[in-house]
């Protein structure tokens, strides 16, 4: 590590399997606390560099304790968060959307980064119980067409990078690290990310992993598609935007897309949209993002079809269903 810190300290840069070799010592407890300190700084005083993210992706996603649900073939929802805008949990609710339209969810997630409820605060509420048990998660999907990895189970690493970014307490690479590291190997992923910077350190990263992607950041800063703007969303060879319009619905306001200021009121309103009783504009943000990830599992049909099939099974009560299944 002391060579690696002067090179870096000399204005170089990693490349990516440098990047992977320094993270897989932090990660097995081969430096000090204050070496690895001196790391993370490094990428605080200039621009991370895609290679040096994509090294640092393979590090955590080799150190984790994987589980195979490949027959599964699942999709994960997931945003980076750290947009700031403490929405309402959208993308955990597309998910159950999702799952209630035929298709099998493996979401990773955690606690909250920006807004008062992530998705682990949420389900855990709710009476969900996080496992690292693959038989467990397997039952899920069976019965509910979702299951939860909840990151802290996955990620022995952490006990040795949790003190130091608790320590520093300002925000580092590996708030972005989270989305790209599911221990389930998900064959498609909707990644919501809330900066042009990290889209485009998304983007890179992601051409070279074999995943069906989509990328999502609102024009506005949101992590998702927040139907307040126009949006840009990368696939693998694509890149365009799609405005609330391109959904079949119209924008709507900030101020629509509230979480509250609790867990409790976070869950609230998550019951209120599975129930049919949230807003229209809460009810349309959710049935979006559902739709764009059905898009990316089904991209011979229309978006606009994708959004019906994300209605149906929001209305029907599909989506309510598989809720409780799991729970269960």
């Amino acid at each position: 590590m002391k060579d690696t810190l002067q090179y870096l300290f000399n204005g170089n840069k990693l490349t990516r399997e440098e990047a992977r070799n320094s993270l897989i010592g932090v990660g097995k407890g081969l430096h000090s606390e204050a070496e690895f300190a001196s790391f993370l700084t490094v990428f605080k005083m200039r621009p991370l560099e895609s290679e040096e993210l994509a090294g640092f992706r393979d590090a955590m996603f080799e150190l984790c304790s994987k589980v195979d649900l490949s027959a599964y073939n699942g999709i994960d929802v997931v945003g980076t968060g750290g947009d700031g805008k403490n929405t309402f949990n959208i993308s955990t609710l597309a998910c159950f959307v999702i799952a209630g339209a035929g298709v099998n969810v493996t979401k990773h997630g955690n606690y909250a980064v920006s807004s008062n409820s992530g998705s682990s605060n949420l389900l855990e509420y709710l009476g969900y119980q996080f496992s690292n048990d693959t038989d467990k998660l397997k039952n899920d999907l069976d019965q509910g067409g979702f299951c939860f990895l909840h990151a802290p189970l996955f990620h022995p690493a952490m006990k040795h990078i949790a003190p130091v970014r608790r320590a520093l307490k300002v925000p580092t690479f590996f708030n972005i690290l989270g989305p790209m590291i599911n221990p389930s190997a998900p064959k498609y992923q909707l990644l919501g990310v809330n900066n042009p910077e990290n889209f485009g350190h998304y983007q890179k990263v992601y051409e070279t992993l074999d995943i069906n992607f989509a990328i999502v950041n609102s024009n506005d800063g949101y992590d998702e598609i927040s139907l307040t703007s126009e949006a840009r969303v990368a696939t693998r060879g694509n890149d365009r935007q799609l405005a609330p319009a391109d959904f079949g619905m119209n924008r709507i306001e900030p101020e629509k897309l509230y979480g509250g200021e609790s867990v409790e009121d976070a869950a609230k309103i998550f019951m209120n949209v599975l129930n049919g009783t949230g807003t229209a504009e809460q009810a349309n943000a959710v049935l979006a993002n559902a739709a764009l990830g059905l898009h990316l599992v089904y991209p011979d049909r229309a978006l606009t079809d994708c959004v019906a099939m994300a209605r149906e099974s929001l209305e029907s009560g599909k989506a309510l269903q598989k809720l409780k299944a799991v729970i269960n």
